[in-house]
């Protein structure tokens, strides 16, 4: 399998990961949305069912949608990421540069789909958290160790009993998610997946969510406004709410995972 195809097969899997996986998280959190104030429970289960839906997408490959599972099958020492794709240093850039550009494109359609929800809500740290993981407790160090603890099982059990998310099954692969979110997920958000986090954060800092809102202190008439006082003014500019993509802890979600994902190859390695 040569390196366009396994390019397009990861991109397309982790594309449709990220699109639910961020779509589920904008439809709990942007304003007026159906599924507003959902709940923790419902964002578990809507990447779980976007880890179901992506590795059927990309099976051709093995479905990793992940550098972490890439990287742990490196280190446990397999011969072949899937069947008839062998490790070798070509075929790794062609699996983690897929999974960052799908991970990256999967958040612009989110965006897409949610387009008049973000122009809706104020809140920046809402819109980032549609995106990106942002921790509840920030803590370098422990969300650092958060990340590699949750990442750790993800992959150790991926690895170790199906070597890729496919063979591991889609079912399997997607309860696995949910339940790493349910019980580890609550201090970081758990993205256990550099290229969930990083694709989207940089998505985020391209795409134009900023809410804007013009202050009109009168009528507008043409391009002017009737002040209080009765003078014609030019209406005020546009008040736009500063976003910050949080690049500061942008680290923690992509070193933490991949050191989990490197260790948990290291133990399959052992254990089997």
């Amino acid at each position: 399998m040569n390196f366009g195809t396994i390019f397009v097969s990861e991109a397309l899997g982790t594309g449709i990961l990220v699109l639910l996986g961020a779509g589920v998280v904008a439809n709990v959190l942007l304003a007026k949305s159906k599924g507003f104030e959902g709940g923790w429970l419902l964002i578990n289960f809507g990447w779980g069912l976007g880890v179901f839906a992506g590795v059927y997408a990309a099976y051709k490959t093995g479905g990793h949608l992940n550098p972490a599972v890439t990287i742990g099958n490196l280190f446990a020492g397999v011969e072949e990421y899937a069947p008839g794709i062998p490790v070798n240093l070509t075929n790794t850039l062609a699996y983690l540069s897929g999974e960052l550009v799908g991970a990256f494109l999967g958040a612009c359609l989110a965006y897409l789909a949610y387009k008049r929800h973000f122009d809706a809500e104020t809140d920046e740290e809402k819109k980032l958290g549609v995106f990106a993981t942002v921790p509840a407790i920030r803590s370098y160090t422990w969300n650092f160790v958060t990340e590699v603890i949750a990442t750790f099982v993800l992959v150790f059990v991926i690895v170790a009993f199906g070597r890729t998310p496919s063979g591991l099954g889609p079912l399997a692969a997607a309860l696995l998610v949910v339940g790493i979110g349910a019980s580890l997920g609550g201090p970081t958000g758990y993205a256990i997946n550099p290229a969930r986090d990083l694709g989207p954060r940089i998505a985020y800092a391209l795409l134009p969510t900023q809410h804007s809102a013009a202050v009109l202190p009168g009528t507008v008439s043409a391009n002017l406004t009737v002040g209080v006082a009765g003078k014609h003014e030019r209406p005020e500019k546009p008040v736009r709410h500063r976003k910050n993509p949080d690049w500061s802890y942008a680290w923690v979600p992509v070193l933490g995972p991949l050191l989990g994902g490197a260790l948990a190859g290291l133990a399959a390695q052992l254990y089997l």
